[in-house]
């Protein structure tokens, strides 16, 4: 007898099952098993064997739902990898790495069979047999051609097909023919119709027509290829905004594709890159394939099964879920904008940095990783100055183009000269009107979406918050709300103070909404649009701004760090950050990195074309600060040195490892005693490592107050070591009866 461990989309260990007679299966097949007295899931084979399992009564697996294993061994080894070091079960793999239509599951075999996924077919045509014969059909099209001229037309188009096609059936949609007239046909005897599988065609276009190289990138392109002939398998490329970065990613590329590789190109968030994704078609065409969340569950599945079989040649575009796609052919990995937040999973296990992943996805399939950032995170940075990556910068824009010039305005300063007006500083307010003038545009940054943060009694003091959450609502003009951002409670705005029962309710502090009615009201005569989660309710929402703004149909767009990524707009020639104090007084250690590269990245929009010099109007009541000396000069090696210097006194990453547990419970006091004495039996294994128990600035979420706890590893330190005496402290917490509503977290790598 056979057996077969199987991994289950639950976070459960694998399951062994016996094989049915006659079933040939594969580590990596994709089956269908029982799993409790009715229960049908997906399961994926992960090891077979001889050793029947010690249990009672043994399930057996008799069915398999794809000709082809899902998985090969290097994404089995990618999965292991993933549960191991982020500390989750192979099932919580299973569930985020595979599309929802591949791994259908129900509560009967029927409701399982109607979620299973079924490809999408198309209509094919075919010439009827008398009618194959080229002198009869050109005879009968001559025919008809005056009393039906549409219906000629029609089958010498279906004639020139099918001869290309050796009179095999052909795609209905390469015909120009509306269905009415494709029926008429068919009812006439002219042509067959028959359902098939959607035939995905060759990948393979014409050679790209690749951008002319500056002589700076053509350098740093060379540089890159040096490091990994030399064996050298991580690149970091720190190109200032507008440097051409693009360029170069092309370049390498088309060298990978016109081997037979693939290269998986990652972006932080995919919505945000639209222009990026954009000009890859325009020079690689139907090879691009992107894949994100974003996409329906259809085209997802369908492109995860179409990649199992792909012979090579695939460029696959992607935010960190594409990284779990079954990359055969794997010879590149281009992580864009290395530094960005987004790239760490942070909601559900297994809770990945898609940087890191990409790494040793490509050590696995023995491919080279290019890291391109303006701003590279400090852990990227000093593994680059340090030896174990190579490293390349350009430090010029592409063309004749320049930096813009950055002007910081003192907000306090502005108040007592009377040189603000609302929430604009006259510095800014010129250098809008100047540009506007001058027929270019403006990009206004503020890093709060809604009308007001917050509102408040202005006799008693009161703020409005969450019943949740422990934040404020976010008062919201469009809906005339508030609004939590955290869990989506909404209430109307109160007419009078709850505490001191006056009417004297108001909005306090200001976000892109106020910043948008404040603007058109400024200048009546300019076209205004925002763009955050708001007014980007859908891709298609998201794409008209967009291309509003592009096409010169929009003056001034007023935005969140949706604006900050990704973008070229030629015409931009004003940037304007609003409220710089808010990025730089947050209570994290990485408060002052993430100041920086934000704001650098928000400031590198403007004066991106050499007829369009760019000026950068940065407002901040704390114009001293380190950050925005650095951000004045550009100085991203300053940064990094004091920054680094910092981390190294105080053992934070680079130069440590950071296991964060994250506690969760509707009980506040039980929640203190589980975490003081799970801190407690961290302290007898870690020391002094440990930190907290401590509450994180927004300390209850849905309803459930969070504690956490950190644990510093030092570089040198076994990671593996770490995490096997956390899971033993965490195990020995978890048994006691007292805990189990708590929920126990852990973020390996926490940001």
């Amino acid at each position: 007898m056979r057996y077969a461990d199987i991994v289950l989309p639950l976070a459960q260990p694998t399951y062994s099952f016996a094989i049915a007679d006659g079933l040939e299966l594969q580590c990596g097949d994709a089956v269908a098993v029982q799993f409790g007295p009715r229960n049908i899931y997906t399961g994926i084979v992960w090891r077979l064997h001889d050793v029947a399992p010690n249990v009672k009564r043994i399930k057996t697996v008799s069915r398999k739902l794809y000709p082809q294993p899902l998985l090969d061994s290097q994404q089995q080894q990618l999965w292991e990898w993933l549960a191991d070091y982020y500390m989750c079960t192979l099932g919580e793999v299973m569930r985020m790495a595979l599309p929802s239509l591949i791994k259908p599951q129900g509560a009967s075999a029927e409701e399982f069979a109607a979620e299973e996924f079924q490809p999408r077919t198309e209509s094919f045509v075919a010439l009827r047999a008398e009618w194959q014969v080229e002198e009869t059909l050109l005879a009968e099209i001559e025919r008809i051609k005056r009393r039906a001229p549409k219906r000629s037309e029609a089958l010498q188009a279906i004639l020139t097909f099918s001869q290309k096609h050796d009179f095999q059936p052909f795609p209905r949609r390469l015909l120009e023919c509306d269905a009415p007239l494709i029926s008429a046909l068919q009812k006439a005897g002219y042509i067959e119709l028959s359902q098939r599988e959607r035939v995905i065609e060759s990948r393979h276009d014409l050679e790209p027509l690749l951008p002319q190289l500056t002589p700076a990138q053509q350098s740093v392109a060379e540089q890159i290829r040096q490091s990994q002939s030399e064996g050298r398998r991580v690149h970091l490329l720190r190109g200032i905004t507008g440097s051409g970065k693009t360029e170069i990613y092309m370049t390498l590329i088309a060298d990978v594709l016109a081997r037979g590789g693939d290269v998986l190109l990652l972006v932080p968030e995919i919505a945000l890159t639209s222009q990026l994704i954009e000009r890859m078609r325009r020079v690689f065409g139907k090879r691009v394939t992107t894949y994100h969340s974003k996409l329906t569950a259809l085209r997802r599945t369908e492109a995860y099964l179409r990649l199992t079989a792909s012979e090579g040649g695939e460029l696959v575009i992607g935010a960190r879920s594409a990284l779990l796609l079954p990359h055969r052919h794997l010879q590149l990995v281009i992580v864009d904008e290395e530094h960005d937040q987004s790239y760490k999973q942070s909601d559900t296990a297994p809770r990945y940095n898609g940087r890191d992943t990409a790494i040793y996805i490509a050590s696995l399939r023995g491919a080279a990783t290019l890291l391109g950032s303006a701003t590279p995170s400090l852990e990227s940075y000093a593994n680059a100055i340090g030896g174990k990556y190579g490293y390349s910068e350009l430090l010029e824009r592409y063309g004749n183009a320049t930096l813009p010039q950055i002007i910081i305005s003192d907000t306090v300063r502005a108040v007592k000269r009377g040189e603000r007006k609302i929430h604009f500083n006259h510095s800014l307010l010129n250098a809008i009107g100047d540009a506007l003038q001058r027929g270019e545009q403006v990009m206004l940054f503020q890093n709060r979406r809604g009308f007001s943060p917050f509102v408040s009694c202005s006799d008693c003091g009161w703020t409005m918050r969450c019943p949740h959450c422990n934040v404020t609502l976010t008062l919201h003009n469009s809906t005339s709300r508030m609004e939590c951002h955290y869990c989506g409670y909404t209430a109307q705005v109160p007419k009078s103070c709850p505490h001191c029962h006056t009417s004297h309710i108001t909005p306090m502090g200001f976000g892109t909404e106020k910043i948008e009615q404040t603007i058109e009201q400024l200048f009546p005569t300019a076209r205004v649009a925002r763009l955050d989660r708001d007014t980007s309710t859908s891709e298609s929402a998201y794409n008209r701004i967009i291309r509003d703004f592009e096409n010169g149909d929009t003056d001034i767009l007023v935005g969140t760090q949706m604006i900050s990524k990704g973008f070229d707009f030629g015409r931009v020639s004003v940037v304007g950050i609003l409220n710089a104090d808010n990025l730089l007084n947050s209570p994290d250690f990485r408060a002052s990195e993430r100041a920086f590269q934000l704001i650098m990245q928000v400031a590198g929009r403007a004066g991106r074309r050499d007829d369009a010099p760019g000026v950068v109007v940065i407002q901040t009541s704390e114009p001293d600060n380190p950050v925005i000396g650095w951000v004045q000069r550009g100085d991203y090696e300053a940064m990094a040195r004091s920054e680094l210097h910092e981390r190294h006194t105080f053992c934070y990453p680079p130069y440590s490892r950071l296991l964060r547990i994250v506690l969760r419970d509707e009980d506040l006091q039980l929640l203190r005693r589980c975490a003081t004495q799970l801190s407690e039996r961290l302290r007898e294994k870690f020391g002094r490592r440990v930190v907290g128990p401590v509450s994180p600035p927004i300390d209850r979420l849905r309803g459930e107050y969070i504690i956490h706890l950190m644990i510093k590893i030092e570089n040198g330190r076994s990671m593996a070591r770490a995490r096997e005496l956390l899971g033993e402290a965490m195990r020995g917490i978890s048994s006691r009866s007292e805990y189990k509503t708590v929920k126990i977290l852990i973020d390996v790598d926490a940001q």
